[in-house]
């Protein structure tokens, strides 16, 4: 297989960890492995009991017990629907490879996060864009398109919400309509899930993480990808899961697992077993961060409504905005990075041609970060 390169994190790579003010960033505000400790009832026996981890092989599937803790994140769930894997990006590969041959149809979001598209296409699979639109109101998808993208050779429906870049969540009636639709046809629907829990940031805490059903709850070829690295901040520990009721493909999937991570690591398991205890605590820690930040950004995009269209994110920690300037964003991200230390994600990393942009909600230091930006413009020239 060849796959180019992947464009966000080329960019990523060059400024993500010497760019001093990030205002780009996909995940929500980490904890470290204190902090996550301290949140059992006994932090200090949980400390102790995290040093007597063994460092062995881990089981290819996952500890039985963090698959339980991961199943029952799921409505009528079991851990022998859950496959954890090494990040979201091993389930998203592995998923897509096990599940696609040469010349099957795929649909895909668009924009989206490039491996939910470039895998189908390096497997060789033709591949069709359901597109979002901007409108007044905002990003829209339109239902009529996608049942125009349909083909007699369609093997998968590719989507992600809450969606990276737009912050778009699709409705649990449009879940539903998406499941209909795909049942006609016995179509999987492949989700990329890995904001779930963070759908409407301006709503309630309580049980937000059930807020809205999970593809592989609705839909019996439905498999739901989730990750504890973006909605719950904790991409370090690198625990990812496929979820769904296919146990076929979960089948699959593991055994080609066995030619990736093999394993996943047993001190990042342990960990993620203390996270998931907590998960509507952490879920609604970060939740505030987003909707504080939420707040900031919309009194910044008023000052320079005549600069940038707002498309506030409806879920998630990230939204995707429009810059009215002459030139490539990409240079224009290029620049405020070297300029001034702040980083921005052009949205050409997305093969977007419009100047647009990717600004990140869920870090504790938006505010003063944004504020930089803000001071930048009011003294740089724009061209």
């Amino acid at each position: 297989m060849r796959i180019p390169d992947f464009e966000l994190e080329v960019f990523f790579g060059k400024h993500e960890f010497s760019a001093p003010h990030l205002l780009a960033q996909s995940d929500c505000e980490t904890l470290n492995i204190a902090e996550l400790l301290a949140l059992e009832p006994d932090p200090a026996g949980a400390r102790e009991a995290f040093l007597q981890t063994r460092l062995g092989y881990a089981e290819n599937d996952g500890k039985p017990e963090l698959r339980q803790a991961i199943a029952r994140l799921y409505r009528n769930a079991d851990n022998d629907r859950v496959l954890v894997q090494t990040g979201a990006q091993e389930g998203i590969f592995s998923c897509l490879n096990v599940l696609l041959e040469k010349g099957d149809h795929v649909i895909c979001m668009f924009p989206a996060y490039q491996s939910l598209h470039e895998v189908a296409r390096a497997a060789g699979c033709e591949l069709s864009f359901w597109r979002f639109r901007q409108t007044e109101q905002g990003w829209a998808l339109d239902f009529d398109e996608l049942k125009s993208l349909l083909r007699p050779h369609t093997r998968a429906i590719v989507v992600n919400t809450p969606h990276n870049p737009t912050g778009y969540a699709l409705s649990e009636a449009e879940l539903r309509a998406l499941c209909a639709l795909a049942a006609e046809r016995g179509i999987h629907v492949v989700a990329d899930e890995v904001y779930k829990g963070l759908e409407d940031p301006d709503g309630p805490d309580e049980n937000a993480w059930r807020a809205r059903p999970a593809i592989c709850e609705l839909y019996e070829r439905g498999v739901s990808i989730g990750v504890l690295s973006k909605a719950y901040g904790l991409p370090g520990l690198r625990i990812g899961w496929a979820a769904g009721r296919d146990r076929e493909l979960l089948t699959a999937m593991s055994r080609f697992k066995n030619y990736l991570s093999i394993c996943c690591a047993t001190p990042s398991e342990e960990l993620a077993l203390v996270a998931l205890r907590h998960a509507p605590a952490i879920l609604a820690r970060n939740r505030g961060v987003v909707r504080a930040n939420l707040a900031l950004a919309d009194a910044f995009f008023a000052r320079h409504a005549d600069l940038f269209t707002h498309n506030r994110p409806q879920a998630g920690p990230i939204g995707f905005h429009k810059i009215h300037i002459d030139g490539p964003v990409e240079g224009f991200c290029e620049r405020l990075a070297r300029k001034a230390g702040i980083l921005l994600l052009p949205g050409s990393v997305y093969g977007m041609d419009e100047p647009y942009f990717r600004m990140g909600y869920g870090r504790r230091n938006f505010g003063e970060n944004l504020a930089r930006f803000d001071a930048w413009l009011a003294e740089a020239k724009l061209d």
